[in-house]
């Protein structure tokens, strides 16, 4: 019997191992819709977390794998802004600083260009990592900061109430408190004009299809269900419900509000996310950009997504450049870039 069963066994376990790998390499053909067209350009960027514009012509990334901010110029050409990092994922600019969110750590460099970065400071330290870590930082409209602070674990009450959570932050003092909690891991937000600031959430594993994957509308101390949102109670009492939802397990993360000068479609109120793709399901799912059309003019926010990009990889972060194509970057296969523009 063993000897018939054998091979079915080794047929199930090399699916296993090659769905898991899939993903990461350059097999995956891109696809976009007609009219539209993908390109790679830039390539050995190690393990790519944020994307920003400094300028129209100077794109800051966040490589984590090797601890630095790197320069991209417009031909691609690539320099090292900031090094020595302890896993960064995301940068926030304003005219006077840089601030850098590092693995449990939010860190402050004073700059008059990218040529005199100087003043390293620690405004927070010692935020507990585990499963995830401290995440996106981005500048609200008033000037304060918001800081994304992943969980340690998969399903856990956490002994520091800052895990889990958004945290405000004053970017002069270092002083911050909890923005808003129950929110197990949040890779980016952004701020979308008339709206608010939407954020991403990944639900917990191991649990089939539950949770979906989210996107949020901040409120200010809001309860966002985790870790109480249980299969039989998805909408604990007295959470807050998205207002988008995704695939369960497939890791939205990276968001990008679309600008006016962009050709890609949408609106005023239009984000684009990035789906990771999913890692402990048997087919693959996920790999994709998605379009999220944003709508509060009956008083309140509701959201229609679809598709846009799919066999992309592993998207982490997304910007748009300032003349509206679309560039992201994936995790995988050391790390790529990707321009989507126009024909």
């Amino acid at each position: 019997m063993f000897r018939h069963v054998f091979p079915f066994v080794l047929m199930v376990l090399t699916l296993l191992i090659a769905r898991q790998i899939y993903p990461y390499t350059s097999f995956m053909q891109p696809e976009v819709p007609d009219g539209f067209s993908i390109e790679v350009v830039a390539t050995n960027l190690g393990g790519p977390t944020c994307l920003e514009w400094y300028d129209e012509d100077r794109l800051l990334v966040c490589d984590r794998d090797d601890g630095r901010i790197l320069v991209l110029d417009e031909e691609m050409n690539r320099s090292t802004l900031i090094s020595g990092l302890n896993k960064p994922h995301d940068i926030a600019i304003t005219t006077e600083h840089i601030f850098v969110s590092e693995a449990g750590d939010l860190l402050r460099f004073d700059h008059t260009g990218l040529e005199n970065i100087t003043n390293k400071t620690t405004l927070i330290s010692g935020i507990p990592t585990g499963n995830h870590q401290t995440n996106a930082v981005n500048v609200l409209p008033n000037g304060t900061l918001i800081w994304h602070s992943g969980s340690t674990c998969n399903v856990c009450d956490e002994e520091d109430s800052r895990n889990g959570a958004l945290l405000w932050v004053n970017g002069s003092t270092g002083e911050h408190g909890i923005l808003a909690s129950g929110v197990r891991n949040s890779f980016d937000g952004a701020w979308v004009p008339t709206i608010g600031y939407v954020f991403t959430d990944n639900g917990r594993d191991w649990e089939g299809d539950h949770p979906d994957e989210e996107l949020n509308l901040l409120e200010d101390d809001g309860f966002y269900g985790w870790p109480d949102d249980s299969p039989s109670n998805p909408i604990p009492s007295g959470s807050i419900a998205p207002i988008a939802r995704w695939t369960p397990h497939t890791s939205m993360n990276g968001l990008a509000v679309r600008p006016d000068t962009s050709s890609l479609p949408g609106g005023n109120t239009t984000v684009y996310a990035t789906v990771y793709g999913s890692w402990n399901t048997i087919l693959p799912q996920g790999h994709e950009i998605v379009q999220i059309d944003l709508d509060a003019s009956n008083g309140e926010a509701k959201a229609s997504t679809s598709v846009f990009a799919s066999d992309v990889g592993t998207p982490l972060p997304i910007a748009f450049h300032p003349n509206g194509d679309l560039y992201f970057a994936v995790f995988g296969s050391n790390g790529k870039l990707y321009k989507i523009t126009s024909d």
